[in-house]
């Protein structure tokens, strides 16, 4: 049971209780809607097509969300920080490291452009698991033989990968975070979200790599001492995204006084939003503690200028935010165009 504070009024939430039924029945409806359906769905809010009144009064107390708020530069530099980089630092866990033991690529020498600061000439040593083209022997031996097989690295990073963990590392069979001090978060990745929303400290991060069929079942985040503002970035093709809860919510008791406007919790049903790459997502007030979940991922929607990352070069110009270190990357052209990455990113404590 994970007690927090809403104002004056305590509310107790229990991590091992599931969504509302309303809220799983939306869920469902929007998991199997496709195409012309979705296209015509006016309770789906899109900002590419505007917002209709009644939408605007449904959600605009719940999240903030800045359409296209990062330039591509910066969600090319993004991505290669997050894939590169940070993917092939043992210090943050995967969900492959549960069952396998992941080989580390050999490091190169990188010319430093970090993220959120002024570009500089200094060299640093990065590894990156795109170094080893699909056609790759390498592969990544089970821990339990009885269980898992060999891991190919090229199936590693199209089909297996799924959640990266940056800083706090969460423990998903426990619902917490361990004991003791956690991984140092990404200095840069810190800058750039901290530079977005004054007055968090990003502690923590989960990168979730999606391709079209997975989902995001619906969750909360509870399981931070502090109720801080998530920060969820798209990069990527689109997706769906909902949220909701509040009072009604099986999952949340009351255990102190009412707010003092009569009302309790500031309740809000479930909506969907339609995410695109560059937009930034913020939950806070009545919605951090909100269920949310991603329902479906819309294939063939990734912006043309990043399908073909981590190969640099688009025809005969390189291609924005890429350079000549990027080049070792070009048997990987097209990796990103049916893929999403989502950072997720939190503070875990005050």
């Amino acid at each position: 049971m994970t007690i927090k504070s809403e104002g004056s009024h305590m509310v107790q939430y229990d991590t091992h209780i599931g969504p509302p039924a309303e809220l799983k029945r939306i869920y469902k409806k929007y998991q199997l809607a496709k195409g012309l359906q979705l296209e015509a769905d006016e309770q789906m809010v899109d900002f590419q097509r505007g917002l209709t009144d009644s939408q605007y009064q449904e959600w605009r107390h719940c999240l903030r969300i800045f359409p296209s708020l990062l330039p591509r530069h910066t969600q090319l530099l993004l991505l290669s920080r997050l894939l590169h980089r940070d993917l092939s630092n043992p210090l943050h866990g995967t969900n492959v490291d549960l069952h396998h033991q992941v080989i580390l690529p050999e490091a190169v020498v990188r010319q430093d452009k970090s993220l959120g600061k002024d570009t500089t000439n200094e060299e640093y040593l990065e590894r990156s698991f795109f170094q080893h083209p699909p056609s790759s022997s390498i592969s990544f031996p089970p821990k339990d033989p009885a269980l898992h097989g060999p891991l190919p690295s090229s199936k590693f990073l199209t089909k297996k990968l799924r959640w990266i963990t940056l800083g706090g590392q969460y423990d998903w069979t426990l619902k917490r975070y361990p004991a003791g001090d956690p991984p140092p978060f990404p200095e840069d990745i810190a800058s750039l979200v901290e530079g977005l929303v004054p007055g968090m400290k990003a502690q923590a991060a989960i990168v979730n790599v999606f391709s079209p069929g997975d989902t995001l079942s619906l969750h909360r985040d509870i399981s931070e001492s502090c109720e801080k503002t998530l920060v969820s970035i798209s990069l990527g093709c689109d997706a769906l995204f909902m949220v909701g809860g509040g009072g009604e919510d099986p999952g949340r008791s009351d255990a102190g006084l009412d707010d003092g406007n009569g009302t309790g919790n500031d309740d809000f049903k479930g909506i969907i939003l339609r995410l695109h790459s560059g937009d930034v997502l913020t939950m806070s007030g009545p919605a951090r503690f909100a269920w949310h979940g991603v329902p479906q991922i819309l294939p063939g929607t990734c912006p043309e200028w990043m399908q073909d990352w981590p190969a640099p070069f688009f025809g005969d110009h390189m291609k924005e935010g890429a350079s000549e270190d990027t080049a070792p990357f070009e048997a990987w052209r097209g990796w990103m165009r049916n893929k999403r990455i989502n950072l997720n990113v939190r503070q875990m404590s005050d």
